[in-house]
């Protein structure tokens, strides 16, 4: 039974007591009208009770069969005013009150509660950080998990809804997918929602759809949570120059109305911790605050890279024949990441930067093979921010994916180009660190040179 559910049936049976209390004083009152409508109440309410717990626990329940016998006292009690007989209102409020004491009983010790979490991905690419507690949660006896993918849209240059986008299909096999067309949030209030994307309506690039903010969100659950869907470099929370780079990160309305944000690490909660009550006390907030919505309890991001096994990877055919040499060995496979944040900052230095890196990479492909990732909002960033640089970005990936001497990964599986690269090039990102701990060698792509 779920926590608010019980919370019902704690409450109700707090109301028949006192309900208990008054027919005694109506029947030795001899005010029978006022009895038999009490007695009317309490059997309606207890047949109630007994629904919802039975729906909830299934035929047989222990508390059910408690019920049923305290309806038939009830109505012996209410047949017998009917008859005219004497009834002693201290002894009916005596059985009344005993059954009373062992349906509170029960329902205490015979219902178990049962958590109800639900999963908000918007981007199948990134459930790797939610995946860990999902899998944590649905492994729970006492919890019942939903994943839930929501849908997403394109924003125009002026900052309007374009395409909507729905990647409820692209999820692992093992992940049970409900609709959101289904799942009825109002009704159903779930008593844990977890979210990773912090933004709303704030992000210039894209935007779940208006009725998944976080504000609304809030609404229906006693605990909203939020797990960036990016692992930071780690920083010193000191370094006032560095935490200021990424402070956007840190203050955006899916924090501000989170119940619990869980960052990757000590270093980073501290980031959060110092950017938000620098940002927020002149609204009344205080460190204290902050320190207890802020946890620094690791990122599932991590969680996915550390436990994908390398020899468990679904590799596709089209792949093993760019990094397989024709002696049969393995080349040396380099994950190729570009980031939007690097192409919004250098825009044509940027494309001019990837093609020269694939021509680099092209004339040593019989030793290396490049796995080319682009962030999986690049082209709708170029769409919504720098809609002139689109036409050629978009020649330079065909030519490449027409070329077919390399990969071009655009799925929803980071964690696959992690575990199956020997190194790391590209722009500085979230996915540099997943790499570093992964163990990969690490150069980072400059621009300018």
């Amino acid at each position: 039974m779920r926590k608010a559910q019980k919370k019902q049936a704690e409450d109700f049976l707090e109301v028949l007591g006192e309900a208990h209390g008054q027919i005694r004083t109506a029947i030795e009152n001899k005010n029978f009208p006022a009895a038999l409508g009490l007695l009317g109440d309490c059997q309606e309410g207890a047949v109630s009770l007994g629904g919802m717990i039975e729906a909830s626990e299934g035929e047989g329940a222990v508390t059910v069969r408690i019920l049923e016998k305290y309806c038939e006292l009830v109505y012996q009690i209410y047949d017998s005013i009917i008859r005219g007989e004497t009834v002693n209102g201290g002894k009916a409020h005596k059985h009344l009150r005993s059954f009373l004491l062992k349906i509170e009983n029960s329902v205490k010790n015979d219902i178990k509660v049962k958590m109800e979490a639900v999963f908000l991905p918007y981007k199948a690419s990134m459930w790797d950080s939610l995946e860990s507690v999902w899998k944590a949660a649905d492994e729970d006896a006492d919890c019942d998990a939903y994943v839930v993918p929501i849908p997403y849209y394109d924003k125009n240059p002026d900052g309007s809804f374009g395409e909507m986008h729905y990647e409820g299909r692209q999820y692992p096999k093992d992940v049970p997918i409900v609709s959101y067309k289904d799942y009825d949030f109002e009704k159903r209030r779930p008593d844990i929602i977890f979210i990773h994307n912090p933004y709303d309506n704030n992000n210039y690039v894209t935007s779940v759809h208006p009725d998944f903010y976080s504000d609304r969100l809030k609404q229906f659950t006693e605990k909203l949570v939020y797990i960036p869907y990016f692992i930071l470099d780690e920083v010193n929370p000191d370094d006032k120059n560095t935490v200021d780079k990424i402070a956007h990160f840190c203050a955006c309305s899916g924090v501000l109305n989170a119940d619990k944000v869980i960052v990757q690490s000590e270093a980073i909660r501290q980031v959060y911790i110092n950017v938000l009550t620098d940002a927020m006390k002149t609204y009344g907030y205080t460190r204290d605050d902050w320190e207890k919505k802020i946890l620094g309890l690791g990122s599932p991001k991590l969680d996915k890279v550390l436990s994908t096994k390398k020899e468990e990877l679904e590799i596709p055919k089209e792949w093993l024949k760019v990094i397989t040499k024709p002696d049969g060995s393995r080349k040396k496979i380099v994950l190729y990441n570009t980031s939007v944040s690097a192409l919004l900052q250098y825009e044509g230095k940027m494309l001019a930067r990837i093609k020269e890196s694939i021509r680099i990479f092209e004339r040593n492909k019989e030793e290396t093979a490049l796995l080319w990732r682009p962030h999986p909002l690049m082209k709708a960033t170029i769409k919504s921010m720098r809609p002139n640089l689109l036409a050629e970005y978009e020649r330079i990936v065909e030519d490449y994916k027409s070329a077919g001497w390399g990969i071009y990964d655009e799925s929803a599986d980071l964690d696959r180009a992690i575990m199956l690269s020997d190194a790391y090039y590209g722009d500085s990102s979230s996915v540099v660190e997943l790499c570093r701990k992964a163990g990969l060698e690490i150069l980072l792509q400059t621009i300018n040179m």
